[in-house]
Formats: structure tokens, C-alpha cells, sequence
């Protein structure tokens, strides 16, 4: 039976996790965030879930602060790189990439509710799956500084943290072990983003 004690003590304690955790789930969300190919909302969901089921205190504040500062700082970088791209007479990649995840429908309907109501919009692009990219891209053919587009920004990312973080934890209350949680907030993530998509191909189905 020793062997069973030296393995349990060879457990990583939460502060060890805490200190490997939050660090990679910054990188990812802000990778997340420049490139998607990393589901953003499932990894803060899934770190929530984590998070309400340790003792250390202030775990979910800090999942929360970390995910959405991760979050500001990408979209931050990404507006500035395509703001780069709009200034050159070549354009950048990374304004084509932005061009690319928007379709012609999706930027023309961002672009007609930005005009019309302005910062709201951005705000609640990050609370729609799928809604982020269009209205980044209608915001920067509109011209915005990248001053006003943080500033209507910040708030976005921060509902978005919150949004994700609630999900880990109703995740997390359901089930006695965490990587239960885990499964079925990540689930539910993936049902809520793929939920656009898969109306879109409902409508035009049923128009053809």
C-alpha cells in the first residue's frame, strides 16, 4: 500500500495546477482569438468547471480575469493587424483571414446594425457564435480608431467571460466529478456555436 501513498503525494496540489493552469489558458484564448482554431468558450467552460470544484479561493475570479483579459488583448491585435491591412495597398494576410471568416450576408447585416446602433452591436457580437468576426471587420470599414473599438470591446469580452464561465459552472453544480462537468459543459459549448450554422443550412434548404 506505499506505493498508493507516494502516489497520491505525487499529485500535483492546486497551487501547482493553478500555476500551469491559468498560464495555458491564457495562451489558448488568446491564440483562440488571432486564429480559430481553438474553441475558446469550451476551454473557459471547462476551466470553470475545474475551478468551482477546488478549495483554493478566489479560482473562479481568476478564471474570469484571465479569460477575459486573453480575449481583449487578441481582439485587440487582431483589429490593429487588419487596421494594418486596410492601410496597405496590398492588404496583409491577416485582413484576408478576417475577410475570409466573414461572409457577404453576415458583414452586410453587421454592417446595417453598426451604423444604426453603434457600440451595442459590438458589445454583443462576442455573445453570438459567429458574431465576432463580422462585426470586427464592419468596424473596420468603418474606419474606427482602435481606441473606440476597445472601449466598446472591453465590456464585450467581459460578458463573454461570463457567459462561458457560467456554463463551466451549472456544468460543474450537476455532477459530483469534475471531469463530468467538464464533458457536458463542453457539450453544451459546442451545441451553442453550432446552433447558427446549422439554422442557416435549415433555411436555405428549406428556400431551395
Amino acid at each position: 500500500m506505499n506505493w498508493l501513498a507516494a502516489a497520491s503525494k505525487a499529485v500535483p496540489p492546486e497551487s501547482t495546477q493553478q500555476a500551469i493552469g491559468y498560464p495555458s489558458l491564457f495562451l489558448l484564448v488568446l491564440i483562440g482569438a488571432l486564429v480559430p482554431v481553438v474553441p475558446t468558450g469550451a476551454l473557459v467552460s471547462s476551466a470553470a468547471v475545474v475551478a468551482f470544484h477546488q478549495t483554493a479561493p478566489f479560482s473562479l475570479v481568476l478564471v474570469f480575469v484571465t479569460a477575459s483579459l486573453a480575449a481583449f488583448l487578441g481582439d485587440a491585435a487582431l483589429y490593429l493587424l487588419g487596421r494594418r491591412g486596410m492601410g496597405s495597398k496590398n492588404g496583409s494576410r491577416w485582413l484576408a483571414a478576417i475577410r475570409a471568416r466573414a461572409p457577404e450576408d453576415r458583414l452586410t447585416q453587421a454592417q446595417g446594425k453598426l451604423a444604426e446602433h453603434g457600440v451595442t452591436v459590438l458589445v454583443l457580437s462576442r455573445l453570438v457564435p459567429a458574431g465576432r468576426i463580422p462585426v470586427m471587420l464592419a468596424c473596420l470599414m468603418a474606419d474606427w480608431p482602435l481606441r473606440r473599438f476597445a472601449r466598446g470591446n472591453l465590456p464585450a469580452c467581459l460578458a463573454w467571460a461570463v457567459s462561458y464561465q457560467l456554463i463551466g459552472i451549472l456544468g460543474g453544480s450537476l455532477f459530483a466529478e469534475p471531469w463530468e462537468g467538464v464533458v457536458a459543459a463542453v457539450a453544451l459549448t459546442v451545441s451553442i456555436s453550432a446552433t447558427p450554422a446549422l439554422w442557416r443550412r435549415i433555411r436555405k434548404t428549406a428556400r431551395a
